[in-house]
This record gives structure tokens, C-alpha cells and sequence, in this order.
């Protein structure tokens, strides 16, 4: 590990060089985010998990930068053109721009005008006109200098052609000098603009992207969706999108730079800068800026996807009840499943409720016998087709007052319900049984469901499919580690796709676990999981701290005190004179205790204060309190909707440019950011969260387009 780097890294992030260096070397020993932030807080002096992720990716970053450069160096080595120069140049390259920069002139290449032109050994001439002061202006003149170039043979048939190779040479240099490429390059940075047009005759075909028909901003101030949107608009067809820069302010940099004077070599150069500013320089800047703000839209999309997914998965659970899910239908009807209070499948049927007046009775019947029948104390119902019509139906049955009836936003149903996941847990059943189940169990417990479904599904993304999917894959999954091991995991009735996701597991130790499970019952102590096959000594210190056994062996088994720290609790117990499990009820016991008796080399005061938090409330789930929510009655389709009107409803999904809000009528509404408050609103997120529950006033409807405008003003 590099000092410089962790100098720089914490230089980027504010934070010490010995916080950077303990995190990092963590990190290459194989200990996960999650882990750092709550089990080594005495080594990073309390880094929390954003730092660390931060931390992790730019070690990253600059390790593949220095794999770059070992392959530059390698390779201008092997051709015996690393100058000490060039050598120095490289080793101070910090960002891979510049190293590429630096390389341009010596990378192998593909025959271009120059290469030919140096074939035709018109490569003398063009150095002798690129120096501009080594032609007598007065007596010799360029074409002059030319003549002696001519060779027929190689198809120099005129001084004029030998000219034109030259400049072609020249050219390149221009279009490959570093310096050149950084001042083009901060240009179209500051000063760059997009420009997209409707491509013609597809104005009516391409109608959802009109506001980008005739669109200009500055590269520099557009928005990660703005960018994404006019780049899916052009990869569709139905846009054009251009960057354009001042090109007199461009060629009077590139003329400081090249221009020597007004001799008639120097009027030669200026052809050559002007040549490659449009063939060579502007292309490549373009593509490259292109690049840059792609790059910048889908770090900002990802981070919005990001924070919308930690809200959903954070969402309150029911927790275990005895449920009824519906995932409703018209014409196929509706798919009911009973549900134990732990998620397991007891019965399946359909009813048929919008058929005929008489199927809608024996539907009545049927809801109401499965009610009695499994001691039922709530029902879900799924959000999709039919769901409004659906639950309306079973809130004018005579159900106990007791069972909560319950819309479930059911995106990503579907795709579970297809999934080898849902085959694997219910291989007899079709998916319209295994969607049911899965509308229930999100009630139930929405974290513990949603880790089945590829995060994309979910439906929580802003462009999520035209952004970098690696990049997007990493970000999802450090979220979802994180808000799995933030809640904890009850072992002996987690899903292996849960257990993936606990620090130090993976899918292959998620699945050994419950392959454990079911063969020797339900583990009894944290320490029974050493006896999992390929579960070592590493793993189990990375997870142990996460996982909750309930009831269990040792109280603390279902705390999140690490096993590491059980002798500093039972040290407490018999300092306090009482047990482990009376520490845990009594409070008094608790206040009496001096935390600095405690410390030691390795445990300071952050671990000893969240042991003692933990003491207070063992294993507690932080998520919130679950709140009922209904829709307004009445309001089911976009038709019902009109201005004006104040309407409930939960937010689904927060963008750069606004959130969407479902009033439960099968198409959510947009909440501009300029409607979200009545004052000034940078970030969405300042304001609302996924899931929250809002009233908002209907501003506009396009019944049409599919589009409801509403406000939080």
C-alpha cells in the first residue's frame, strides 16, 4: 500500500491519514464495510460506512490507475522509448486522462493520413515547417521547401501534395500533445454546450421526448436525467445530440500554443492546427466529454437508486402475523394465499370478485371462511391491475376490526415469482402462487423479501437501465449488505439470499447455512455456526455479530455484542454481582457500571458504549413503527382524478428532478422539485423518502399521455 495514496485519500475525504491507513489495511484483510464501521471503531476512530465505501473504491481507483501505468511503461520500455522525461511524466500522472494523454504519441496505431505521409518520408519537411524558424522567410519559402520532396514513385506528384502530407503530420503532433489536449480538454468543460434536435420526421413517434426537440444548456450545469434522457432519446432515434464549443476561442488556444509568427511556415501550421481541431482534436474531445458526463449522470442516478433502495428496504415491517395475500386479477381473477406468522405457505385458491355476482359472493364466502380458518390478523393486497378494485372489495366484507387491510407496492413480484429462487422454495406451485406469497411476505418483513429480487426490479431507479451496470451492481449490492446487517439476521429462519448478504458470508455460506439448518434443527448458540462446513475462524468473525439466534443458549446471542466482547459483558455481570441475562433487564445495574474498568489496548470507549446500548435493547430492530395507510374511496383510476383535488398518497420513487407519488389509481403522480415545499429545494431527498406518506393536490391531469402533476406546496 502506497503512503502517497493514503496521504491523498485523506486529503480527498477530510479525514486522517492513520484513520485512511487502519481502514485500508481492514480492507486487504478481507474484513467487510459493514464490519469496520460497527466491530473496529477503535482503528478508524469511528469511520463510518460511507467513508469506508468511499475508502474501499478510491483504493481501487488508483490501483487500476497504477496497473495502467506499469503497462505503459512496459510497454514504451520494450520499444526502447521510455525517456527519463517520459518516465517522470507518467509516475506524476494522477488522473488516468492525463497518463492516456501522455501515451497518445507513442501508442501503436492504425494506419492514418499521418502514417501515410511518413511513409512518403514527408515527415523532414514537416518538421522543418513545424519549427517555423528555421525557414529564412525571405528567400525560401514552404512550397519551395516542398520541391525537394517530390518523388513520383510515392505519389508525391507535386510540391502542393508534399505540402498537404506534411500538414497531415503536423496535424497529428497537434491532436497528440498533452498540453494541447488539456487546455481543449478545459475548455469543453467550462464552456461546452449540448445541443439536441428532433431527427426528422419522427416527431410524432418520438412525442415523449418533445422537451429535447430543440434543447441547449451548458454541459457543465446539465442534470444527471437531462443527460440521460436526451442520450437514450438519440440512441433510440429520435433525437440528435451534439457538443459544441466557441471554435475561434478553441484555435486561438491551439495558435498560442503552435504559432511561432507570421512566416510563410507559420501560415502552413495554422492549416495544420485548424485541420486537426475539426478532424482530430474536437471529435476526440467530444466523445471523450460525452464520456465524462455519462459518467457523472450515472454516479448521480446510481446514488439516487442507492438511496431510494436503503429507504425501501428500510421500510417498516408488519413483523409475524398470520396473513391473507391477494395478488389481484380481472380476468384471471385473484390468486388468495394464507400465510403463518413466520412466511409459510399453509393454503392457495382464486376467487373471482369482478366476474359475476355470483362468483363475487363465493369470493365474499371464501375470504371470509380463510379469515376464521388461519386466525388471519391481516390482509395484503397487491398494487397492481385490479388492486384498488380488489381491496375495495374485501373493505366491504364483515371482517373482524381487528384485520388491517393492507395495499403492497408489488414491483418486483413478477420477477421473484419467476425466478430459480421461487422455483427452488416452491417447486410445485405457479407463479401466480409464488407472487402472492411474495406481496405477503414484503407486508411481513420488506427487507427480508426484497433481497430476493435483482435490485433493478424493484422499481426504485431513475434511468436505472441505461447507466453503467457494474457500477450500479456495486452500489445495490452495498447497500442491501448494508441495510441487512444494519437490521441483523434471525439465523434460524433466514432465506439463504438474506444470509448472502451478511458480512463475511455469500451466497455459497448462505446456502451451507441453511443446508445446516435443515439437517440438524435450529441453531442453539452462535457458536454452533463454527460447525458449518467451510464456515472458518474468518468467516465466522465477519458475521457472528450480525446474526441473532433468539432464545438461544447465551442471551447474547441475540444482541448484536459481538462473540469477540461476551467476556467483557460476563466481566460486568460478576463485577455487578448478578448475571448476563439480569444486566440485560435491569437498568440500575446498567448505570452503575464504570465503562473505563473496561478498557484495553484494543477496546475503547465506542465499543464499550455500544455494548452497553445493546444491553439496554438486544437485537432491536431500528426500522420505524408500521403505520396503516388507505387510499381515498372513490379515487381508483386516472379518470377519477381531477385538479384540485387533496389526495393521500406514498411516495414510490424520488429522482434529481422530483418524486413520484402513488394515489392509488394504477399511474403515480409527479411531484416536480419545485412543487415539493414552499421553499427553495436542492435535493429531493431533503424532503421526502420512499415509502413516506404524503398529501399532495392534484395540479393537471393528461389522461392521454398517462401523466398526473401534483404538489406538496
Amino acid at each position: 500500500m502506497k503512503d502517497q495514496y493514503i496521504h491523498k485519500i485523506a486529503k480527498e475525504l477530510a479525514i486522517t491519514d492513520s484513520q485512511t491507513r487502519a481502514a485500508a489495511l481492514l480492507l486487504a484483510e478481507g474484513a467487510t464495510v459493514p464490519f469496520i464501521a460497527r466491530y473496529r471503531k477503535e482503528a478508524t476512530n469511528s469511520l463510518d460506512e460511507v467513508a469506508i465505501t468511499a475508502i474501499r473504491d478510491r483504493l481501487e481507483q488508483l490501483a487500476e490507475l497504477d496497473s495502467r501505468r506499469d503497462a505503459i511503461m512496459r510497454s514504451l520500455d520494450e520499444r526502447g522509448l521510455l525517456t527519463d522525461e517520459l518516465k517522470d511524466g507518467l509516475d506524476g500522472a494522477e488522473t488516468m486522462s492525463v497518463l492516456e494523454d501522455l501515451y497518445l504519441p507513442f501508442r501503436p496505431k492504425r494506419r492514418t493520413r499521418a502514417t501515410i505521409a511518413r511513409e512518403k518520408g514527408l515527415e523532414p519537411l514537416a518538421q522543418r515547417l513545424f519549427a517555423q524558424d528555421g525557414i529564412d522567410p525571405v528567400n525560401i519559402d514552404p512550397l519551395g521547401e516542398a520541391c525537394a520532396f517530390i518523388n513520383v514513385e510515392k505519389e508525391v506528384n507535386t510540391a502542393e501534395d508534399a505540402l498537404a502530407g506534411a500538414r497531415d503530420i503536423m496535424a497529428e503532433w497537434v491532436s497528440e500533445d498533452a498540453k494541447a489536449r488539456a487546455l481543449m480538454r478545459e475548455l469543453f468543460l467550462g464552456k461546452a454546450r449540448f445541443k439536441s434536435k428532433v431527427v426528422p420526421e419522427r416527431e410524432e413517434e418520438g412525442i415523449k421526448y418533445k422537451d429535447y426537440y430543440e434543447w441547449e444548456e451548458p454541459v457543465s450545469l446539465a442534470p444527471s436525467h437531462r443527460v440521460l434522457a436526451m442520450r437514450r432519446g438519440e440512441r433510440e432515434g429520435f433525437l440528435s445530440l451534439r457538443v459544441e464549443v466557441p471554435d475561434d476561442e478553441a484555435l486561438t488556444l491551439l495558435a498560442s500554443l503552435f504559432l511561432k509568427g507570421s512566416t510563410p511556415a507559420s501560415v502552413e501550421v495554422k492549416r495544420a492546427v485548424t485541420d486537426s481541431y475539426g478532424r482530430l482534436l474536437f471529435p476526440s474531445m467530444e466523445t471523450e466529454i460525452r464520456m465524462h458526463t455519462k459518467d457523472r449522470a450515472d454516479g448521480e442516478a446510481i446514488k439516487v437508486f442507492a438511496d431510494n433502495l436503503r429507504q425501501l428496504l428500510l421500510a417498516p415491517p408488519l413483523g409475524g402475523k398470520n396473513l391473507l395475500a391477494i395478488d389481484p386479477g380481472f380476468r384471471t381473477g385473484c390468486k388468495v394465499v394464507c400465510l403463518d406468522s413466520q412466511g409459510k405457505l399453509l393454503h392457495n385458491t382464486t376467487i373471482y370478485p369482478s366476474k359475476s355476482e355470483g362468483e363475487a359472493v363465493q369470493a365474499a364466502r371464501t375470504v371470509m371462511e380463510l379469515c376464521s380458518q388461519f386466525k388471519v390478523e391481516a390482509i395484503a393486497i397487491g398494487n397492481g391491475t385490479a388492486g384498488r378494485e380488489t381491496e375495495t372489495f374485501v373493505k366491504g366484507l364483515d371482517l373482524p376490526q381487528s384485520i388491517q387491510v393492507i395495499m403492497v407496492n408489488e414491483s418486483g413480484a413478477s420477477i421473484y415469482s419467476a425466478s430459480e429462487a421461487a422455483r427452488e422454495e416452491f417447486p410445485d406451485q405457479d407463479v401466480t402462487v409464488r407472487g402472492s406469497v411474495s406481496i405477503g411476505r414484503r407486508l411481513m418483513d420488506p427487507l427480508a423479501e426484497l433481497v430476493k429480487i435483482d435490485p433493478k426490479s424493484i422499481g426504485v431507479g431513475q434511468y436505472q437501465h441505461d447507466v453503467d451496470q457494474t457500477g450500479l451492481k456495486r452500489s445495490l449490492d452495498d447497500v442491501v449488505m448494508s441495510c441487512v446487517n444494519g437490521v441483523g439476521v434471525e439465523v434460524n429462519t433466514a432465506s439463504r439470499q438474506l444470509l448472502a448478504y451478511v458480512s463475511g458470508l455469500g451466497p455459497g455460506l448462505g446456502k451451507a447455512i441453511v443446508a445446516y439448518r435443515d439437517e440438524h434443527g435450529p441453531f442453539e448458540s452462535r457458536k454452533e455456526l463454527k460447525k458449518v462446513p467451510r464456515l472458518g475462524p474468518k468467516a465466522f468473525e465477519q458475521a457472528a455479530g450480525f446474526l441473532r439466534i433468539r432464545d438461544g443458549k447465551n442471551p447474547l446471542d441475540s444482541s448484536a455484542v459481538h462473540p469477540e466482547s461476551y467476556a467483557i459483558v460476563e466481566a460486568m455481570a460478576r463485577d455487578a454481582g448478578c448475571t448476563v441475562q439480569d444486566l440485560m433487564k435491569n437498568e440500575e445495574l446498567r448505570k452503575r457500571i464504570d465503562l473505563k474498568h473496561y478498557l484495553t489496548d484494543t477496546v475503547g470507549l465506542p465499543t464499550l458504549n455500544d455494548i452497553l446500548k445493546e444491553l439496554a435493547k438486544p437485537g432491536r430492530d431500528p426500522r420505524e413503527q408500521f403505520e396503516s395507510f388507505a387510499f381515498t374511496e372513490g379515487v381508483e383510476k386516472i379518470e377519477h382524478v381531477t385538479p384540485g383535488m387533496k389526495l393521500p398518497g406514498i411516495v414510490t420513487n424520488i429522482t434529481a428532478f422530483g418524486a413520484f407519488v402513488d394515489i392509488g389509481v394504477h399511474q403515480d403522480g409527479l411531484v416536480h422539485i419545485s412543487q415539493l415545499s414552499n421553499r427553495f429545494v436542492k435535493n429531493p431527498n431533503e424532503v421526502v423518502k420512499v415509502q413516506q406518506e404524503v398529501m399532495v393536490t392534484v395540479l393537471s391531469v393528461d389522461i392521454a399521455r398517462k401523466r398526473i402533476s401534483l404538489s406538496m406546496k
